[in-house]
C-alpha cells in the first residue's frame, strides 16, 4: 500500500525537471533567433562583406558590417557610407537596411566603402536608434559615441578617406544620423535623412510645433557643435504619405538646418548666407512617380540643404530593388539620389565659411 501511494509522488516529482527543460529550450531558442534577426546566417553575406565589434573605452559593443567593392586592396584611400536602418529594421540582418538601400551594388560600380552598424540587442523594444532619447544627443557618451568610434575604426581599419565619411539614415536611424553630423562633424562630411526629423525632435509638441521653432533646436545643435562648427550639407527624404514622420517633420528639418548654417556663418539668425533656393519637378518615369528636388545654395553656388519631396512615397526607402518592410521600389531612387549629393561635399574644416 505505501509503496502504491508513493509511486504518484515520484511521478510528480518529475515536471518541475520536464518544465525546467522545457523553458531552457524555449530560452534558447529565443537567443537563437534573436541573434538570426539582429546578425543574419552565414549565407546572407557575400565575400566582399566583413563583421566587426567596435568596443568602446567603457565596454560598450557596437556591432557592424563592413561593404568593401570588389577592387578595394587599401591601396586608395576610398570613401565611406554609413547606413543606418530604422525601427523594426536591422543593419545586416532580417529587414536589415543592407536589403533595403541595395548601397553595396553601388559601392561595386562606383568604388566606395559601405557601413551598416546594427542596434544592440535589447536597447529597444522594436530595435530603433535611441535618438529621442537626451541621453543619445551628445557627444562623447552613448549612440553617438558608438558610431562615431565605429567610423573612426572603418576608416583606421581599411584605409579609407577621413575627409569623405558619410552618414545616412531611415527613420530612427535618419535621427541618429542628424544627430551625429550636430554631435560629430568633424567625423562626417554630409547627412541624409529619409523619413526623419530635427536634432531636438523630442522637445516638439506635435499639437503644438510653433512653440519650438526650428531655430530652437537648431540653436541646440549649433551649440553642440562647439568649436569643430562647420558647413555640413544635409539632404532630407520626405514621403507625402508618410503617416509616422509625417512633412511638416521634414520641413522642419529642412528649416533647421538653414537656421543652423546661418548661426554657423557668423554666430547670427541673420540670414547673412543669403541662401536661395530651386526647385526641379521631376515627371513620372515608367513604373517610376514623380517628385520635387529642392537646393538651397549660397551666392557661390554652394548646396548646403537639398529636399526632396514625394508625393506618393510613404514611410519607405525608396529604390527600384529594395527588399524589405519599410521599402518602395516605384519611388525616387534614394540610394542613387544619397551617394550622388554625398561625392559632391568633402568635409570643410572648422572655420571654413
Amino acid at each position: 500500500m505505501t509503496d502504491a501511494l508513493q509511486a504518484p509522488v515520484r511521478r510528480r516529482r518529475r515536471w518541475p525537471w520536464i518544465l525546467g527543460l522545457a523553458a531552457a529550450a524555449l530560452a534558447l531558442t529565443a537567443v537563437a533567433l534573436s541573434l538570426v534577426f539582429q546578425f543574419g546566417l552565414p549565407w546572407w553575406s557575400d565575400a566582399n562583406d566583413r563583421n566587426h565589434v567596435h568596443v568602446s573605452s567603457d565596454g560598450a559593443r557596437q556591432h557592424y558590417q563592413v561593404h568593401l567593392p570588389p577592387d578595394h586592396d587599401g591601396s586608395a584611400e576610398l570613401p565611406v557610407m554609413m547606413a543606418l536602418h530604422g525601427c523594426g529594421m536591422t543593419g545586416f540582418g532580417w529587414n536589415s537596411m543592407k536589403d533595403a538601400t541595395q548601397f553595396n551594388a553601388l559601392a561595386d560600380r562606383e568604388g566606395f566603402i559601405v557601413v551598416y552598424p546594427t542596434q544592440r540587442p535589447f536597447e529597444s523594444f522594436i530595435n530603433c536608434w535611441n535618438s529621442s532619447d537626451p541621453r543619445n544627443q551628445v557627444r562623447g557618451s552613448g549612440e553617438p559615441a558608438l558610431l562615431a568610434g565605429v567610423a573612426r575604426e572603418v576608416v583606421s581599419t581599411y584605409g579609407a578617406d577621413p575627409d569623405r565619411v558619410h552618414v545616412s539614415g531611415a527613420s530612427s536611424g535618419a535621427g541618429a544620423a542628424v544627430i551625429l553630423a550636430a554631435t560629430y562633424p568633424d567625423v562626417f562630411a554630409t547627412v541624409t535623412s529619409v523619413a526623419g526629423g530635427e536634432y531636438g525632435l523630442n522637445q516638439v509638441d506635435p499639437d503644438d510645433p510653433d512653440s519650438t521653432p526650428p531655430s530652437a533646436t537648431a540653436r541646440q545643435a549649433w551649440a553642440h557643435m562647439g568649436d569643430r562648427a562647420r558647413p555640413l550639407p544635409l539632404l532630407v527624404v520626405q514621403g507625402g504619405q508618410d503617416d509616422v514622420v509625417p512633412t511638416i517633420v521634414g520641413e522642419r528639418l529642412v528649416d533647421q538646418w538653414v537656421a543652423l548654417h546661418d548661426l554657423i556663418d557668423d554666430g547670427l539668425l541673420n540670414d547673412s548666407l543669403a541662401l536661395t533656393s530651386e526647385t526641379v519637378h521631376h515627371p513620372p518615369a515608367g513604373t517610376q512617380y514623380g517628385y520635387e528636388h529642392t537646393t538651397f545654395r549660397t551666392p557661390q553656388g554652394r548646396a548646403l540643404v537639398e529636399y526632396i519631396f514625394a508625393d506618393r512615397l510613404a514611410h519607405a526607402w525608396s529604390h527600384p530593388d529594395s527588399r524589405g518592410l519599410f521599402t518602395d521600389t516605384a519611388g525616387p531612387d534614394v540610394t542613387r539620389i544619397a551617394w550622388a549629393f554625398a561625392q559632391t561635399h568633402d568635409a570643410a574644416p572648422a572655420g571654413d565659411r
